[in-house]
């Protein structure tokens, strides 16, 4: 099993004081300080024990308003929902209670790095589907049928996407429901993008019709809310599901800690002002790396979702380990080779605008410059 070709250069990057990064995929701003103090008054009232295995029943009760209101998807707080460390646990509790050795996992790629990793840990066996650049990265729902083979368990999504920010549409995710159930395929939807999703409004899966009871629903608060370092995530299923998943959380992580379960309340009750300022600012991000990458000869498509560009870098000839590695040594811009992210991610590098809006002026610039000179 690789080590993660995101963490490679994030070495690099930390080795490295002179540096403009566009590697690590992590908010720049600093937790919303109502949500810090949430954090800071719990500590203070001595709030320092274990929690329950699903997570503090008022932080589930939160949670379920929040699915609720911006996923249209209710779930019982006391049976459906468990908090995780992070959706990465979230995601590998939710494989090791479904997957037996042998079982097939479908997931579209390029993909976050540690989709397919997961899927070995529990002896499974990934099902890689790839989109495409002129698709916008969607997912075209003709590739599942094209792809599918007999064992197929699970279907692993996540819209918006991470690397590419792909997203779907309503009609796309209809049509990937429709194969879920004729297939009888579980679906588990990583939705941590979904309030970065810059026009239209996400939908999740789970809220379409006959999908609630066959989705495991992943979320959590280290995206939208710039709460990376407080580790919170959590899983939404049927009691069956969340059952499952609860007694491989009991016996590995236990609980998330309660600190950052008492800031997750806050967040969810009270963030959404600072989340639209936080997406306000990704878009006007968004919108000057993708036209100055464009302006540079490289080809870039425009993200929905998510604060990553993923331009093509197939015109210069060279592969995405190459140009990166040139790029960093030349001009001390780090961006992350896209075959990190899969095969198909090959051609392409990822390039977070997770940075201020100067630091992508002087970065794209000098990307410009890198290409110019070839």
């Amino acid at each position: 099993m690789p080590k993660s070709g995101i963490r490679d250069f994030f070495e690099l990057v930390q080795a490295a004081d002179d540096v403009i990064s566009l590697g690590i995929g992590e908010p720049d701003f600093v937790t919303p300080w109502h949500i810090r103090e949430a954090a800071i008054y719990a500590l203070e009232k001595g709030k320092t024990s274990y929690t329950s295995n699903l997570g503090l029943l008022s932080l589930r009760k939160s949670v379920s308003k929040y699915m609720a209101k911006e996923f249209e998807v209710e779930y019982n707080p006391e049976s459906e929902i468990l908090i995780a460390v992070g959706v990465s646990e979230a995601l590998d509790i939710a494989l090791r209670a479904v997957v037996n050795p042998g079982d097939k996992v479908m997931y579209h790629e390029p993909c976050y790095v540690s989709y397919h990793p997961s899927v070995l840990m529990t002896h499974g066996v990934g099902v890689k589907v790839a989109t495409k650049e002129e698709d916008n990265f969607a997912l075209d729902p003709q590739r599942l049928w094209d792809h599918w083979e007999p064992g197929v368990k699970a279907l692993l999504l996540n819209f918006p996407t991470n690397p590419t920010g792909g997203t779907v549409t309503r009609e796309q995710l209809l049509e990937i429901a429709r194969f879920a159930q004729e297939k009888d395929v579980l679906v588990i939807s990583d939705e941590i993008y979904a309030e970065l999703t810059f026009d239209g409004k996400h939908t999740s899966i789970a809220s379409l019709p006959g999908m609630r009871d066959r989705t495991i629903l992943l979320h959590g608060c280290s995206k939208a809310f710039a709460m990376t370092g407080f580790r919170i995530g959590f899983a939404c299923a049927n009691p069956e599901l969340t059952e499952a998943m609860m007694k491989v959380h009991q016996y590995s992580m236990l609980c998330a800690p309660i600190l950052s379960q008492e800031a997750a309340i806050e967040a969810l009750e009270n963030g959404q002002e600072a989340v639209a300022r936080m997406k306000e600012q990704y878009q006007r991000r968004r919108d000057l790396i993708v036209r100055k990458l464009n302006e540079s000869g490289l080809t870039c498509h425009l993200p929905n979702g998510t604060f990553y560009a993923f331009p093509s870098i197939q015109s210069t000839g060279m592969t995405s380990k190459d140009f990166s590695l040139k790029l960093f040594e030349e001009k001390r811009v780090a961006a992350v080779p896209g075959d990190a992210f899969g095969d198909s991610g090959e051609g392409f590098i990822r390039c977070s605008y997770s940075t201020s809006y100067e630091n992508l002026i002087q970065a794209t610039d000098l990307i410009d410059s890198f290409v110019q000179g070839l």
